[in-house]
């Protein structure tokens, strides 16, 4: 899954409230009383085709070291593109890529921040993946800016709760100094939660460059790590937002250094950005960028397969079921990432969920996407969205698998999906949760925008409805969450993200059951997936979403 300097801890928080709390969905034991909600016997058969050992089998040969972690544009990514494309065709899949294939090219250009990329802060060099990491979009080319140095709370504009940190602040031609997060208490409109929208903000007011605090302002060595290593942006300029101004992550050692002077420590300012409390304050020091890059091309591969659906008018529309092939690829020294759970173990679900519906025969046409470059920026999404090889009008819903493996902790008995608040799916996945004998839980912090992160994100963006799904076992929640806190912490983005001998596989079987059941009604179903009318993301199917 993408991730940026706090999405750890949202995967933690995340985890911690679904056990901790009561259910969240108020009316969901009233809700099960009374409507009752079952499986038709035909589901409950159909159900059975998701198979336990058809998602155990491609989750180890995705993590065979043959694969090299998948990486993006690499002969091990491509290995693994062509491995998924010859399991689209055992199933019997219609080509949906290019020209009759499986494969829909990609062409990347690459780009590599290098050592010498340096903040300078008077007479002191701050030095790159030590003290700082530069985020995405990163630039394709030497960058070199100056200005004076501001500091601006969370970095917030959103006139209608009462909050600008810029207010009273020109920032035009300054770097500004940004805490993650959010106020607490402060419940900010979505259209201002999104990357994109945080990034517009800041070039529409003229910012020379940006330098973000580290979630809780831990090390960043290793995140910053991962943004030194190439990275790719499509070609396409239509598919990603394009370098502008710097973006930098930086940790609490490094940032008291640049707003040094002021009359308040790092700490204060936290707390009082906490409280809601404006902070806004010109440094009156000056910092120098300086970033150094090294470029080249490169191409990957998207892999689509389609099957066709029974009835001669619905099988012009289509559910698409995505999942993010791609992993963090092999070091220079020979160190593999084999990305177990962040996503080989997404990726086999899906599969096993494209066997099932081979032996059902739905109505609308169904849609299965294993995209690259995912850790990359949703890049392989975004480019399939800007350019669909199914008419976007005609996608009723994306469903997407995406995640850290909680799934594999034993039997899942609670989900949640990310964006289930926004359409009907939300409803969907509730009926079929408690028809299997679950339980729903909203998502319970939405102020750190998982919603945002994975690829179904790229759907939502082109107006399709979507939703990506977390499941996790009932049992002992203090193991559980201890579990999840070793494994983001030892794991995560790391060599040891591999197929752990404790896995319990019939959890990823139910919650690969769950999703194609919300399918299956959907390919069924009278009318395609339906935003609900008051949430912004609601507009039509193949446009784009309006961030302003």
């Amino acid at each position: 899954m993408r991730k940026f300097q706090n999405l750890l801890s949202s995967l933690f928080l995340i985890l911690l409230l679904v056990f901790s709390t009561t259910n969240v969905l108020a009316q969901t034991a009233a809700t099960s009383e009374k409507l009752a909600p079952t499986l038709s016997t035909t589901e409950q058969e159909s159900s059975k085709q998701v198979k336990t050992e058809l998602i155990k089998e491609i989750t180890t040969k995705l993590t065979d070291p043959e694969m090299e972690g998948r990486g993006t544009a690499t002969p091990g990514g491509e290995r693994a593109a062509k491995y998924i494309a010859e399991q689209f065709q055992k199933l019997g899949l219609k080509p949906l890529g290019d020209k009759d294939s499986y494969l829909q090219s990609i062409k990347f250009n690459s780009r590599e921040i290098t050592s010498e990329s340096v903040l300078e802060l008077g007479q002191t060099q701050l030095k790159h993946v030590e003290n700082f990491g530069v985020l995405f979009p990163q630039p394709d080319k030497d960058v070199n800016v100056t200005g004076e140095i501001v500091f601006v709370g969370h970095g917030i504009s959103a006139p209608e709760v009462n909050h600008d940190d810029f207010a009273n602040i020109d920032v035009k031609g300054k770097i500004v100094v940004i805490l993650s997060g959010r106020p607490k208490n402060l419940t900010i409109p979505e259209k201002y939660n999104s990357q994109r929208a945080f990034f517009n903000n800041l070039i529409s007011r003229g910012a020379a460059g940006a330098i973000i605090t580290s979630f809780g302002g831990s090390s960043i060595s290793s995140i910053a790590e991962f943004l030194a290593r190439p990275k790719l942006v499509a070609a396409d300029a239509k598919t990603n937002f394009s370098f502008q101004i710097p973006l930098i992550l930086a940790d609490d050692l490094t940032i008291e250094k640049l707003i040094a002077g002021g009359e308040l420590t790092l700490a204060q300012l936290k707390e009082k950005a906490q409280n809601n409390e404006y902070i806004s304050f010109s440094t009156k020091n000056n910092l120098t960028i300086k970033i150094k890059v090294k470029t080249s091309e490169a191409l990957a591969s998207n892999v689509v397969g389609l099957l066709e659906g029974s009835d001669s008018k619905l099988k012009e529309e289509a559910i698409v079921y995505s999942a993010h092939y791609d992993a963090y690829g092999k070091k220079a020294d020979g160190t593999i990432y084999p990305g177990a759970a962040d996503n080989a173990l997404g990726v086999a679900t899906v599969i096993s969920i494209a066997e099932a519906f081979t032996k059902s025969r739905p109505k609308r046409s169904v849609i299965f996407l294993a995209v690259t470059a995912e850790e990359m920026g949703l890049i392989g999404s975004e480019y399939w969205v800007n350019h669909p090889t199914w008419p976007l009008e005609k996608i009723s819903a994306n469903i997407n698998y995406d995640g850290i493996g909680v799934e594999t902790y034993g039997p899942v008995k609670r989900i949640t999906g990310f964006g289930m608040e926004y359409s009907n799916l939300g409803d969907l996945m509730q009926e079929v949760t408690l028809a299997t004998g679950g339980t729903v839980f909203a998502d319970p912090f939405p102020e750190e925008k998982v919603f945002y992160r994975s690829d179904h994100f790229s759907f939502v963006r082109k107006g399709v409805p979507a939703i990506m799904l977390l499941g996790a076992p009932d049992g002992d929640e203090k193991e559980t969450i201890a579990r999840a806190r070793k494994f983001l912490s030892t794991d995560y983005h790391k060599p040891t993200d591999t197929i752990k001998a404790d896995w319990n596989w019939e959890g990823p079987r139910q919650l690969g059951a769950v999703g194609f059941l919300m399918g299956l009604r959907l390919a069924n179903s009278d009318k395609m997936a339906e935003w609900k009318p008051n949430t912004e993301f609601n507009h039509p199917r193949g446009t784009d979403l309006k961030t302003e």
